[in-house]
């Protein structure tokens, strides 16, 4: 079946998207669920919506738009919460509400029908393009080379902020260069699953890595695995049955859980 799939340029193409994203989410993954930033990223993922809608209406590059409305969401939200006393969750409800509101407004308004609108929210990685991949690429060297370099204070911030600031690390500079990683991850990785699941993508391999090691390391190495092996299969079961791909991708992804969940209990009766 495999042989017969990679026959096709766009399936390998398709293999070469999963395995890039499934890196770069591996990573800022780990840092988000270790952080305890599930809810942002949601909050980045939806914002980026507005931006879709925006770029749709104007006649831009729509993923272009989505980064730049999910960068300055991701840093708006960084900010206010840290200067203007406001709860991060607050500040990220709103940043959500806003994008969705804006994006439907922009689709709306945008004459005609918004074309691919339903790759954008639940995903189709089959369409995935050489520029597609281009820029995961990208993304991914850039970030292994980052978090290669500045592992140590990347875990300092991500499980102690208080430490960190006693260890004279810029926790600064690494939140903000790690938000931004996030909201540029979330919207070259909405081709994978869509707006609408790409936040299981973020923190169910994460999860289930961790539960058999609490390893930073191991769990970026191990959620990158289960996040390929889950890309791959929804791949495949997608291509046959004629539906986006993002929804058998987070399938996928539930059922390793529970297997995970079952092997655990398994471990700890022997």
């Amino acid at each position: 079946m495999m042989l017969e799939l990679l026959q096709y340029k766009f399936f390998q193409h398709a293999l070469l998207g999963s395995l890039l994203t499934a890196i770069t989410c591996g990573i800022v993954g780990t840092y988000i669920v270790a952080r305890r930033l599930v809810f942002i990223s949601g909050g980045i993922t939806h914002a980026s919506f507005g931006g879709l809608g925006l770029g749709f209406f104007l006649g831009t590059n729509p993923v272009l738009m989505a980064m730049i409305f999910s960068v300055l969401s991701a840093f708006g939200v960084e900010w206010v919460s840290k200067t203007q006393n406001v709860r991060k969750d607050s500040a990220i409800a709103g940043v959500w509400s806003l994008g969705m509101a804006l994006g439907v407004i922009f689709i709306f308004l945008t004459p005609g029908y918004a074309p691919n609108l339903s790759a954008y929210l639940f995903g189709n990685i089959l369409t995935i393009s050489v520029t597609d991949i281009f820029l995961i690429s990208l993304l991914a060297i850039i970030l292994v080379l980052f978090v290669s370099l500045f592992i140590r204070e990347i875990i300092y911030v991500a499980f102690d902020n208080d430490f960190a600031h006693t260890q004279h690390l810029p926790v600064r500079l690494i939140e903000y260069t790690m938000m931004f990683f996030i909201a540029v991850t979330i919207v070259l990785s909405i081709r994978l699953v869509g707006i609408m699941l790409l936040m299981s993508l973020l923190t169910l391999p994460q999860i289930t890595a961790n539960m058999f090691t609490s390893d930073f390391r191991k769990i970026i190495i191990g959620s990158t695995g289960l996040g390929f092996l889950a890309c791959v299969a929804g791949l495949v079961i997608s291509y046959y049955l004629n539906v986006p791909s993002g929804t058998f991708i987070i399938l996928v992804l539930v059922v390793l859980f529970f297997i995970g969940k079952g092997v655990l209990l398994l471990l700890r009766r022997q």
